[in-house]
């Protein structure tokens, strides 16, 4: 059976949201040059929720790809970030407010350049668009489908963080067998047990394991998006409830 040993060794407790994107970007303040690199990591983490906001705006999908890349281009241009607060707190409404500005003064097209020297935050060609014709049609609105996609982005980066881990301790088909519940997949503990031939005592402690360190990956990606530490369970709490609109 995986151990949850060496998983759980690798957490730092509250040292871990020390210095987080996010509050490296609000320390910086009007200094671009530290402020910079740690906004194109969170925008290259949590670009999908502004393509699925911009087409459910009623962009074509080539429409949505330039709006994007050139969005974040001249996110991260900026010669000065001073306009970020710790008042307006958290990365994701900070970021679709910016959005909301930015469309709202949209580029004249006749004079669109590409900016940013060749900058390419993510390849948005085909996966983009893939992602966004696999939402549930629903009449939900560009606010809170990028609501929803902003907690689907961190629910997959926790599990692709969960995922790697077992992978390094050798773990990955344990894994494999075990995530469907992480994902709501149905399998009973006497089922898993037999698929990894161990007890089902064995399999119960192990999925207990692995759902609490699900748990502190979540907050630890999360924390990275907050400017305090304690607002990570208060986004938590929203990124549940988006999941379940």
């Amino acid at each position: 059976m995986p151990s949850s040993t060496s998983q759980h060794a690798r957490f730092d407790g509250p040292r871990e949201f020390a210095t987080t994107q996010w509050s490296v970007v609000l320390a910086a303040g009007g200094d671009n040059s530290r402020a910079a690199p740690a906004l194109a990591r969170l925008c290259s983490a949590y670009w999908y929720p502004i393509y699925a906001y911009i087409r459910r705006q009623g962009r074509n999908a080539h429409d949505a790809q330039d709006l994007t890349q050139e969005f974040f281009a001249q996110l991260i241009e900026r010669e000065s970030l001073a306009g970020v607060v710790k008042e307006r707190g958290r990365f994701r409404t900070w970021l679709l407010a910016v959005l909301k500005h930015f469309l709202a003064n949209e580029w004249h097209r006749s004079q669109r350049q590409k900016r940013g020297g060749g900058l390419a935050i993510v390849s948005l060609d085909d996966e983009a668009e893939r992602r966004y014709l696999a939402e549930p049609i629903d009449p939900r609105t560009a606010e809170s489908l990028f609501d929803r996609s902003w907690a689907l982005t961190v629910v997959d980066r926790a599990l692709s963080q969960l995922e790697n881990e077992w992978r390094e301790n050798g773990k990955h088909d344990h894994f494999q067998i075990l995530k469907g519940a992480l994902t709501g997949e149905r399998a009973s503990y006497s089922d898993l047990a037999a698929r990894l031939e161990t007890s089902e005592g064995a399999v119960r402690v192990a999925v207990h394991r692995l759902r609490d360190r699900y748990r502190i990956l979540l907050r630890s990606e999360i924390s990275q998006t907050v400017a305090f530490p304690n607002d990570a369970e208060d986004e938590l709490r929203h990124l549940f409830a988006a999941l379940g609109d």
